[in-house]
């Protein structure tokens, strides 16, 4: 288990601290944009791998001890999470945004908040929050706690750090953009300050969301062993 959660901060604190603060800035600077982001890429899917291997192993230990049970009705809120989070997933990565990596030009579009973005600015790490939460709610012992809570708290957390990340380098053009949008999903409609307009998001990402999500749902225990739909 000690290995899990130490894999696990290692994949948080890279994106969190690495990533998220002035260090990034400071490493940027000494060794370039280029090589920075390929080595924080390696050093990411390293991460990821020993996260992988790490959870496999302490998911067989004897000291992985369930915490909670899942029900039938957890599985239920389950499977409507999961189909939430993959809406927040597909549409996100497929909508234009300067939250995004190396997609800070967006901000010079005519109308950049648009869609999905009217919602939230960060709509793909609330789709991963959404993700992690519901898997938590299905997977109660100690392996998945620690895997799908750290996986929780950096999108959440992540949030916030990139929108530090983007007024630093972007000033002004960002606080316009952001003055027009939220980080919690909408927010910026409850206070006016944006309007909802889902068919700004069109047809076909709804569409796409829906497909991924039920070759997941269905695939589950083929691809993960363990099924989502009983």
């Amino acid at each position: 288990m000690l290995n899990l959660i130490a894999a696990a901060a290692f994949f948080v604190l890279l994106h969190l601290v690495v990533s998220g603060t002035r260090m990034r800035d400071a490493l940027t600077g000494r060794l370039g944009p280029g090589p920075y982001m390929g080595l924080f890429s390696l050093a990411s899917i390293a991460g990821l791998v020993w996260l992988g291997f790490a959870f496999a192993d302490a998911s067989r230990s004897s000291g992985n001890d369930v915490i909670w049970s899942v029900s039938p009705l957890t599985q239920a809120i389950q499977l409507v999470l999961q189909l939430l989070a993959v809406f927040f997933i597909v549409v996100g990565l497929t909508t234009p945004n300067p939250t995004s990596v190396r997609q800070e030009g967006a901000l010079d579009r005519p109308e950049v908040v648009r869609g999905i973005l009217r919602i939230t600015r960060h709509p793909f790490l609330w789709g991963v929050a959404v993700w992690a939460l519901g898997h938590l709610l299905v997977n109660g012992d100690a392996a998945s706690i620690v895997l799908f809570g750290s996986m929780l708290a950096l999108a959440l957390f992540g949030t916030a750090s990139i929108d530090a990340k983007r007024k630093r380098v972007l000033g002004s053009k960002w606080d316009q953009f952001a003055v027009q949008t939220s980080n919690v999903p909408f927010l910026a409609i409850a206070q006016g300050r944006q309007r909802l307009a889902l068919a700004e998001i069109g047809w076909w990402r709804p569409l796409v969301a829906l497909a991924v999500w039920a070759a997941l749902a269905f695939g589950h225990r083929y691809l993960f062993g363990v099924p989502a739909v009983y």
